[in-house]
């Protein structure tokens, strides 16, 4: 009995022991396009079964298992059977501000390679092919990378990453458009600046109305209502109305411009008239004690001149018209002579007078226009006091008086 207990506990004892027990497990290897398959005992290292199958791997390439990089130096997870991928490096050519560089890598994409390679990635950085592109072969990578851009906009600062070739795409990808009648400086369409400062300018314009007088002018005109010399208001001005568009630009918040435009006139100007008399009125007046007839009595400051001037001793006898200088003989001021040529005068304090003589322009730019010399000779006593005189033109009417309606 004894012996029979025995076999069996040694024959359950050798179940147990080939239960626990594991049978190789099935690899499959894929190389260079080719499949191996072949068996190993469980959790040996994948160098070890490289090196049975006599399949090399460069530093510079990777084994994938479930499609991950596995360690050559750890073992496999336990399995019964494994499909592991040797990936082999290739040639990377990276082109980027900072030159070429050359990369061997069995990187999966662009950005893993770069990434292993110890290139710091971007969201902003341009990548041709992009960073999820797979690497099959042997690629050219052509990097922009983004450099810091600090945009000054609505009285903040915002800093943003970008790898953009205008201002106008950084501002895109900042999100910070330009609208309307805005501007950048440097403009949208220029490089990005080398100290990366980009100003925005907020441009608004408003259009409003406005009204502008437009002031009336004042003209004479001949009346034959008012008596010569006489001057009355025919008629009152008026103020004119326009209404005009008035622009107004403001950057930043700060006006800086405002332009009138399309200006309308709704209301002309009316001018102001002021009427000249030409009416004449012959009147009978006793001027020292002399009974005169005229036609026309105007206001003059009246000086007094004589052939031989005592301070040069310069003579002129005769006048302008041949007459010699003498009492009765008076001088008008240019241009009143062409007007008033051999015109009878009555002067009160002087008498009898005509007038035969001109004078000078520059006295007659310090007397004024309403000024007359009254004539004496060298030998003549001179009672005359220069003062202001109503001077009397007398009839019968001068033929060209109609020239005088309007004094010069």
């Amino acid at each position: 009995m004894k012996s029979w207990n025995a076999v069996l506990f040694t024959l359950i004892s050798l179940l147990i022991l080939s239960s626990c027990q594991r049978t190789n497990a099935a690899v499959t290897l894929l190389v260079d396009g080719q499949v191996y398959v072949l068996t190993t005992p469980p959790r040996r290292l994948p160098a070890d079964i490289l090196s049975d199958a006599g399949i090399p791997i460069g530093a510079n390439d990777r084994l994938l298992y479930l499609g991950s990089s596995t360690p050559l130096d750890q073992p496999l997870p336990e399995a019964d059977s494994y499909t592991l991928n040797v990936r082999r490096a290739v040639t990377l050519t990276l082109i980027s501000s900072e030159g070429t560089q050359t990369i061997q890598t069995s990187a999966l994409t662009v950005g893993q390679a770069l990434v292993e390679a110890g290139y710091s990635l971007y969201a902003a950085d341009l990548l041709d092919p992009p960073a999820e592109t797979p690497i099959n072969r042997a690629l050219v990578v052509n990097c922009q990378a983004g450099r810091e851009i600090v945009v000054k906009v609505d009285g903040t600062q915002v800093r943003v990453r970008s790898a953009a070739t205008t201002v106008g795409q950084a501002l895109a990808e900042a999100g910070i458009p330009l609208i309307g009648l805005d501007y950048s400086v440097p403009p949208e369409t220029a490089s990005p600046p080398e100290d990366g400062q980009i100003l925005v300018v907020r441009v608004d314009e408003s259009i409003s109305l406005t009204q502008k007088i437009i002031p009336f002018n004042t003209r004479t005109e001949l009346s034959a209502d008012l008596e010569i010399d006489q001057q009355a208001l025919l008629q009152g001005g008026e103020q004119g109305l326009a209404i005009a568009r008035l622009r107004t630009r403001s950057e930043n918040g700060v006006q800086i411009s405002q332009q009138s435009e399309n200006e309308n006139i709704v209301r002309p100007p009316q001018d102001r008239i002021m009427g000249i008399g030409t009416k004449i009125v012959i009147r009978t007046a006793v001027v020292d004690g002399v009974t005169i007839t005229y036609w026309r009595a105007l206001n003059v400051y009246a000086t007094y001149y004589i052939p031989c001037d005592p301070v040069t001793n310069d003579c002129h006898y005769n006048t302008s018209t041949g007459k010699p200088v003498q009492k009765g003989v008076v001088a008008f001021v240019y241009p009143w002579f062409l007007h008033f040529a051999h015109e009878p005068l009555y002067i009160p304090g002087y008498g009898f007078a005509a007038v035969e003589d001109t004078n000078g322009a520059n006295t007659s730019a310090f007397w004024g226009t309403h000024w007359i010399d009254l004539g004496y000779s060298q030998t003549d006593t001179v009672d005359w006091v220069n003062q202001y005189v109503t001077i009397y033109f007398l009839t019968p009417i001068a033929a060209n008086f109609a020239d005088t309606y309007i004094l010069p």
